[in-house]
Protein backbone atom coordinates (compact mmCIF):
# COMPACT_ATOMS: atom_id res chain seq x y z
CA UNK A 1 0.00 0.00 0.00
CA UNK A 2 1.16 3.19 -1.34
CA UNK A 3 0.64 6.26 1.11
CA UNK A 4 0.33 9.81 -0.60
CA UNK A 5 0.76 12.95 1.33
CA UNK A 6 0.12 16.50 0.39
CA UNK A 7 2.90 18.87 0.81
CA UNK A 8 3.99 22.91 -0.29
CA UNK A 9 7.45 24.26 -1.01
CA UNK A 10 7.82 27.97 -1.41
CA UNK A 11 10.92 27.85 -3.11
CA UNK A 12 9.11 27.43 -6.26
CA UNK A 13 5.19 28.20 -5.39
CA UNK A 14 4.62 24.21 -5.77
CA UNK A 15 1.91 22.14 -4.73
CA UNK A 16 2.40 18.45 -4.82
CA UNK A 17 1.96 14.35 -3.47
CA UNK A 18 4.14 12.17 -2.60
CA UNK A 19 3.87 8.39 -2.63
CA UNK A 20 5.36 6.64 -0.07
CA UNK A 21 6.35 3.15 -0.09
CA UNK A 22 7.90 1.31 3.30
CA UNK A 23 9.77 5.24 4.06
CA UNK A 24 11.03 5.68 0.58
CA UNK A 25 9.31 8.05 -1.90
CA UNK A 26 8.21 5.87 -4.99
CA UNK A 27 6.16 8.72 -6.80
CA UNK A 28 5.43 12.27 -6.95
CA UNK A 29 3.37 14.83 -8.69
CA UNK A 30 3.67 18.46 -8.29
CA UNK A 31 1.13 21.44 -9.60
CA UNK A 32 2.05 25.38 -10.03
CA UNK A 33 -0.49 28.39 -9.66
CA UNK A 34 0.08 31.04 -12.09
CA UNK A 35 -1.48 34.16 -12.79
CA UNK A 36 -4.73 34.85 -15.17
CA UNK A 37 -6.26 32.01 -12.93
CA UNK A 38 -3.98 28.93 -14.44
CA UNK A 39 -2.80 25.80 -13.41
CA UNK A 40 0.36 23.87 -14.74
CA UNK A 41 0.44 20.23 -13.96
CA UNK A 42 4.07 19.34 -14.33
CA UNK A 43 6.79 16.95 -13.08
CA UNK A 44 4.89 13.13 -12.18
CA UNK A 45 7.31 10.70 -11.58
CA UNK A 46 7.09 6.85 -10.48
CA UNK A 47 10.32 4.73 -9.52
CA UNK A 48 10.54 2.34 -12.57
CA UNK A 49 10.28 -0.40 -9.63
CA UNK A 50 6.47 0.83 -9.06
CA UNK A 51 5.32 1.28 -12.45
CA UNK A 52 2.56 -0.65 -14.24
CA UNK A 53 0.84 -0.56 -10.83
CA UNK A 54 -1.75 2.40 -11.06
CA UNK A 55 0.49 4.97 -9.36
CA UNK A 56 0.69 7.11 -11.72
CA UNK A 57 -3.15 7.69 -12.19
CA UNK A 58 -3.49 7.31 -8.44
CA UNK A 59 -1.75 10.39 -8.15
CA UNK A 60 -3.28 12.12 -11.13
CA UNK A 61 -6.34 11.52 -9.72
CA UNK A 62 -5.61 12.79 -6.03
CA UNK A 63 -4.15 16.31 -8.15
CA UNK A 64 -7.04 16.16 -10.23
CA UNK A 65 -9.80 16.24 -6.72
CA UNK A 66 -7.91 18.61 -5.38
CA UNK A 67 -8.05 21.25 -8.14
CA UNK A 68 -11.78 20.39 -8.96
CA UNK A 69 -12.15 21.37 -5.16
CA UNK A 70 -10.02 24.13 -5.17
CA UNK A 71 -9.57 26.21 -8.10
CA UNK A 72 -13.02 26.35 -10.33
CA UNK A 73 -12.79 27.85 -13.43
CA UNK A 74 -8.84 27.46 -13.45
CA UNK A 75 -7.69 26.40 -16.94
CA UNK A 76 -5.22 23.63 -16.50
CA UNK A 77 -1.90 23.09 -18.95
CA UNK A 78 0.88 20.50 -18.84
CA UNK A 79 3.68 19.30 -21.31
CA UNK A 80 3.50 15.32 -21.22
CA UNK A 81 5.38 12.63 -22.51
CA UNK A 82 3.54 10.86 -25.61
CA UNK A 83 3.26 7.31 -23.08
CA UNK A 84 1.52 10.02 -20.53
CA UNK A 85 -0.91 11.32 -23.51
CA UNK A 86 -3.72 9.13 -23.66
CA UNK A 87 -4.83 8.98 -19.99
CA UNK A 88 -4.87 13.66 -20.37
CA UNK A 89 -6.51 12.97 -23.99
CA UNK A 90 -8.96 10.72 -21.82
CA UNK A 91 -9.65 13.06 -18.95
CA UNK A 92 -10.57 15.83 -21.92
CA UNK A 93 -7.57 17.30 -22.35
CA UNK A 94 -6.81 18.74 -26.12
CA UNK A 95 -3.09 18.25 -27.54
CA UNK A 96 -1.50 20.89 -28.63
CA UNK A 97 2.21 21.53 -30.10
CA UNK A 98 4.82 18.76 -30.35
CA UNK A 99 7.87 19.29 -28.40
CA UNK A 100 11.41 17.52 -28.66
CA UNK A 101 13.28 17.16 -25.61
CA UNK A 102 16.79 18.55 -26.54
CA UNK A 103 20.50 18.52 -24.40
CA UNK A 104 23.86 19.53 -24.47
CA UNK A 105 27.07 20.03 -22.54
CA UNK A 106 28.13 23.26 -21.06
CA UNK A 107 31.32 24.28 -22.38
CA UNK A 108 33.16 27.89 -22.79
CA UNK A 109 32.87 27.21 -26.53
CA UNK A 110 29.72 28.86 -28.00
CA UNK A 111 29.65 27.97 -30.86
CA UNK A 112 28.60 24.15 -30.45
CA UNK A 113 31.31 22.05 -32.92
CA UNK A 114 29.47 18.18 -31.60
CA UNK A 115 26.89 16.50 -33.41
CA UNK A 116 24.07 18.52 -34.80
CA UNK A 117 20.38 17.72 -33.83
CA UNK A 118 17.42 19.62 -35.32
CA UNK A 119 14.87 21.19 -32.98
CA UNK A 120 11.59 20.96 -33.47
CA UNK A 121 9.24 22.69 -31.16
Amino acid sequence: MHAITQFKTHAQGLEGWLSIHNELTVGHIFLQEEPDKKIKFLDAWVHPDYRGEGLFRQLWETRWKYVQDTYPDYTVYAWCLPKTLPLLIEKGFHAGDVCTYVERKVTSDYSYSGPKVPITC
